[in-house]
């Protein structure tokens, strides 16, 4: 097999060709891309060493949109997890296998001759962007939204209470939340915000434990095994999901709510009152939302079929949706050692379209609940002091992916644009900022010469007591995972612990 790379430069050469100093930023055009990309490359050109930071969505896509469209370009994909692939395995709902499916395409990216994934470096402590900077003609940061939203109120630190990111960590096998251990035997759950993550959450919380085993028996979940265990025995029977402003402003979508209406043994609660006067004011909004509003509609006010009423009436969990409520605070029981409640301070709505915002109108309401998950959104962090970040908005200020005031580094996903949107949303997003490297690359404005690339930064992590995990490691945990799941009839069993991870990678 050929090299993954060409790359016949030595360090020597590298130093003797080093970048403009960092004061001097390079003009940039701003010529709007077309929508059919084509940028030509000559065969001849030296081969431009990128790194990108992340192994999610956003890192691969970005990975493989370079690869097609620059006949030499190599790609680094620097991942902190052992594992790649970021929340397409530990994001998305493990009753959703075919969401999966994506992971079948980076993987041909990550085979690729001229692309590699490093795992087990957590760039900003094991290797600083500066020093990733300095080996690659360009970096990519797409390391995505790893933290969530505060909802600082008092109560938050109960027992009792988790952020909904924790929690589907703990279900999807994310190591670091794999000894989160929720305690689900109260009667009800609330979860605060109405996005596809919340569904996501509730469905999981009340879907039976009958129809958890049926999709095993199909191989449709890879659920890890010890939140199976705690999920057959839950008591959670309601579930409610509670948003700031109204039906018109649910972020989450119309497939996730049919789900949700259409799941086993549990019926929807919805209040018709939050519905009045909806009917005139949806035939001016765009299709998708006039759609979703209308199910919601006929959910709450019209008497279902004499089949779905049967459904319903034999049903023995429900779920239902608060409008017009935001979190004021956690209550606890009597001795303080678990959260009891919850505080809603009652909204109105104030402004329109885009500027609709929830003002309390002064009452409040006790929600009765043994758990309480918090999905109001993820966050993005900062992930080395030399590169700008905005705390505020939880992004690196860019403009089309260029990283402000920082010349070759770039963005792509969440921590471009904020956590919003779907895989092929980060897809479209993720193409856009490689478009945009390519196009600098084709104009000059990226370091000339020879970059080290991996070598270098091989030597660094290897002095600094690193030991990467390359795509081929990853495939040996990939088998093993499989292997074990085969034994109780998943499509695999995650590990959860990253030392027998690398004891069984010899390490």
């Amino acid at each position: 097999m050929a090299p993954r790379c060409w790359r016949w430069w030595h360090w020597s050469a590298w130093s003797r060709s080093r970048p403009p100093p960092s004061g001097s930023t390079p003009s940039r055009s701003r010529t709007p891309l077309a929508s059919g990309f084509c940028q030509q490359f000559s065969t001849q050109e030296q081969t431009p060493q990128i790194c990108v930071v992340g192994s999610g969505p956003a890192g691969f896509y970005t990975a493989q949109h370079l690869l097609k469209h620059h006949p030499r370009a190599c790609v680094d994909i620097f991942e902190k997890q052992l594992v790649p692939f970021g929340l397409v395995r530990f994001g998305v709902a493990p009753d959703h296998p075919e969401v999966k499916n994506v992971i079948n395409t980076f993987t041909q990216t990550a085979r690729s001759d001229r692309c590699a994934f490093h795992g087990n470096v957590v760039v900003g402590r094991d290797v600083t962007v500066p020093e990733l900077r300095e080996a690659y003609h360009a970096v990519v940061l797409s390391y995505g939204a790893e933290d969530h939203q505060a909802l600082e109120i008092p109560g938050e630190e109960l027992p009792g209470v988790f952020s909904a990111r924790a929690f589907v960590g703990w279900y999807n096998g994310l190591p670091e939340n794999r000894e989160l251990a929720p305690d689900l035997s109260c009667d009800t759950a609330v979860i605060l915000g109405q996005g596809n993550v919340a569904l996501d959450v509730a469905r999981i919380l009340l879907t039976p434990p009958e129809h958890l085993e049926h999709l095993l028996l199909c191989q449709k979940t890879d659920i890890t095994e010890a939140a199976l265990g705690v999920l057959r025995q839950s008591q959670v029977k309601m579930v409610w999901i509670v948003g700031r402003r109204g039906p018109l402003q649910v972020a989450f979508t119309i497939k996730e709510l049919r789900e949700m209406i259409q799941l086993p043994g549990t019926r929807p609660i919805l209040d018709p009152a939050d519905f009045l006067g909806l009917q005139d004011r949806i035939k001016e909004v765009p299709r998708p939302r006039k759609r979703l509003t209308e199910l919601l509609l006929r959910t709450a006010t019209e008497k279902p079929g004499v089949e779905e009423a049967a459904r319903q009436a034999s049903a023995s969990r429900a779920w239902g949706l608060r409008f017009f409520r935001s979190p004021q605070q956690v209550l606890p029981s009597a001795d303080g050692r678990q959260v009891a409640g919850i505080r809603l301070a009652v909204t109105r709505l104030e402004g329109v379209g885009e500027a609709t915002r929830a003002v309390p109108t002064g009452d409040v309401e006790d929600l009765p609940c043994g758990l309480v998950l918090s999905s109001i959104g993820y966050k993005s962090r900062p992930i080395d002091p030399s590169v700008p970040f905005d705390p505020k908005l939880g992004i690196i200020p860019n403009v089309d992916g260029r990283v402000m005031n920082v010349p070759g580094l770039y963005c792509s996903g969440w921590v471009k644009r904020g956590p919003t949107g779907v895989i092929t949303t980060t897809m479209t997003d993720s193409f856009l900022t490689s478009q945009i490297l390519l196009q600098d690359l084709k104009a000059g404005q990226l370091p000339s010469g020879p970059r080290p690339g991996y070598a270098a930064i091989k030597a660094l992590l290897s002095s600094r007591g690193v030991w990467p995990v390359s795509f081929s490691d990853w495939e040996k945990l990939d088998a093993e995972e499989v292997s074990r799941g085969q034994g109780t009839g998943k499509p695999r069993e995650k590990l959860l612990d990253p030392q027998e991870m690398l004891r069984l990678l010899g390490r």
